[in-house]
């Protein structure tokens, strides 16, 4: 038996965007609550070199600061991942999120010693764009922790690392437009971004070791007696000496990959996200 339309009537057509805000996590009000904690947290544990005191006890072990703050962001990151898989990790966004998580850490070595060849930092922004904010997070996170233990890159920074990566790949699901712009325009937008978080990632990195240089580079090294104004002048300079060159290579590599690879991967990441069904209960039935 089949149903006719009303005479007059014109056949509905499919929204070619319908599938667009399809989202294998959906952030709710605990799960911003603890992201919120944390970044307000990280962003201390960045900057504190800027705006401390000079005579308080925190300058005075300015040696020691970044060991406390690494072990507090280890037990936020911990939560805020927790607190985002209880509302709504299912099993489905689990097996996605460890095959993107996967591939990012067996792209990071790709350019370990070359500088700022590292190419996990493109999908980082495609999987962001596609699956959403808080899968964006937790898939910073996982990658940055799953890549160092492959290149044996863990110590102190790691969680500044894991931090700095859950905020990069966030905010390219926060990019607006995710149900009307496609195509070059946003291939371009997420160059765009890639080119200006590659280098907002190094230069918050850069605050995480910096107040280790102590007297090694005496004139670019972090003063805790100084004023803002000195030790600002101090951080850029310490910026351009040792890392522009690297985070320069860090994004020209993002913003080539994006325009090269980022329409294949992006309707790759959609597919996949559609056939998924994240949003669809899972249910078993008896034959």
């Amino acid at each position: 038996m089949t149903s006719r339309l009303p005479e007059g009537a014109a056949p509905s057509r499919p929204r070619p965007f319908a599938n667009s805000r399809i989202r294998p996590v959906r952030l709710g009000p605990r799960s911003v609550a603890a992201l919120s904690l944390v970044s307000a947290v990280g962003v201390v544990g960045f900057t504190w070199p800027l705006f401390t005191d000079p005579g308080s006890g925190l300058a005075a072990h300015a040696q020691d600061a970044p060991w406390l703050f690494a072990g507090l962001l280890v037990l936020l990151v911990a939560v805020v991942t927790a607190t985002i898989s209880e509302s709504g990790l299912g099993p489905k966004a689990v097996a996605m999120l460890g095959v993107l998580a996967a591939t990012g850490a067996a792209l990071r070595p790709i350019g370990a010693g070359t500088a700022g060849i590292e190419p996990m930092f493109f999908l980082m922004v495609l999987s962001g764009r596609v699956l959403g904010p808080g899968f964006g997070f937790v898939l910073g996170n996982v990658t940055m922790f799953a890549s160092a233990l492959l290149t044996g890159g863990v110590g102190p920074w790691l969680p500044f690392q894991m931090l700095a990566m859950g905020w990069f790949t966030l905010g390219a699901g926060l990019l607006p437009g995710p149900g009307r712009m496609r195509g070059r325009a946003e291939v371009a937008m997420l160059a765009g971004y890639g080119f200006l978080a590659a280098f907002a990632y190094g230069t918050v990195m850069n605050l995480a070791g910096w107040p280790y240089m102590g007297a090694l580079a005496s004139g670019i090294a972090y003063d805790p007696h100084a004023a803002l104004a000195a030790n600002l002048a101090r951080f850029l300079a310490y910026c351009l000496a040792t890392s522009l060159g690297w985070d320069l290579g860090r994004a020209v590599v993002t913003v080539v990959l994006t325009f090269a690879l980022g329409p294949a991967v992006l309707k790759a990441l959609r597919r996949a996200t559609r056939r998924a069904a994240f949003e669809s209960p899972v249910a078993f039935e008896d034959a």
